[in-house]
């Protein structure tokens, strides 16, 4: 076991401190979604000067702006296993994204299972999508500076938009930011899935999530929906791809990262040691330089299109 693999003192203390975010989930209960699914998150993390709420096309967006000129435009998918998440919940990492890239945040409130199984969330996505690349005027800005970005299953949902867009083939994207992304569906051997199991997120919940999502569709080979498994993953945007060392789902974000710059896309793969999944959205001490790092290789991107 290497140091990348040895669970950080700080979020083992912190983990063992709140048992119940590793508990498993054994039914959706009505309760549960209702709790998961909560509109009101923390207090702000992040003072941002303007964020207001729309709706596109019955999607309930939130959109985060600074002050002065932004850099870019970036869309953003909230982690849940497609099951749990909302825009209030996960207003801290939009607010973090909106920061340190400078550039305006769209989070977009996509439809959840089992009430709205596959495709539905990533029609919903694709729909704020384009809807961004038409606006993008709006905020002083060209269609060429919008990226899309997520953590989880939200890393899903940006990973199989990107491979979506692509085969439409009549827009372009200025990049994709994947945070620990889910994107191997049920298949696959992956020694982090076992060695990390219970760690924040278990085998038995993320089982559930995927279930609910499939709504009895099998969408192992369903490259929008697994896109790891994608006959080819050429031409996509440009990708930074970030990971927690001790992730459940870390080895198949490498892998991802790994068929996207074997197939010539241009990407950037960085791993934090130690780190279980969603130290970012709990706001671990690592966070902090994550999230600067995305911003930073955002800024850059929306610098060079």
């Amino acid at each position: 076991m290497d140091e990348e693999e040895v669970l950080d003192a700080w979020a083992a203390e912190w983990l063992a401190a709140n048992p119940y975010i590793s508990a498993p989930l054994e039914e959706l209960v009505p309760e549960v979604l209702e709790l998961g699914r909560s509109p009101v998150g923390a207090p702000p993390t992040r003072e941002i000067a303007n964020v207001t709420d729309e709706v596109v096309d019955s999607v309930p967006i939130r959109i985060y702006q600074g002050v002065g000129p932004p850099t870019g435009l970036v869309v953003y998918f909230h982690g849940g296993g497609f099951v749990i998440g909302s825009i209030g919940l996960m207003d801290n990492v939009a607010r973090e994204l909106a920061h340190g890239s400078g550039a305006v945040v769209v989070s977009v409130e996509y439809r959840l299972a089992p009430e709205h199984p596959y495709p539905a969330a990533l029609d919903d996505c694709e729909t704020v999508t384009r809807w961004a690349l038409a606006n993008a005027g709006r905020f002083g800005l060209l269609p060429e500076s919008v990226a899309i970005a997520g953590e989880s299953a939200g890393g899903n949902l940006s990973a199989g938009l990107a491979l979506r867009m692509r085969e439409a083939g009549d827009v372009s994207l200025a990049g994709q930011v994947l945070i620990y992304p889910a994107v191997a569906g049920s298949i696959g051997t992956f020694p982090s899935r076992e060695a990390f199991d219970g760690v924040v997120l278990n085998d038995a919940t993320a089982s559930l999530y995927w279930q609910a999502y499939c709504g009895g569709q099998d969408l192992n080979g369903d490259p929008y929906a697994a896109p790891l498994w994608a006959e080819s993953l050429k031409g996509l945007p440009p990708a930074l791809v970030v990971l927690g060392g001790c992730d459940v789902l870390r080895d198949e974000g490498r892998a991802y990262a790994n068929r996207l710059r074997d197939e010539g896309v241009e990407v950037e793969l960085v791993s934090y040691p130690g780190q279980p999944h969603g130290f970012m959205n709990l706001g671990f001490p690592a966070a902090e330089p994550a999230f600067a790092r995305i911003g930073d290789w955002l800024r850059s991107r929306l610098a060079s299109v």
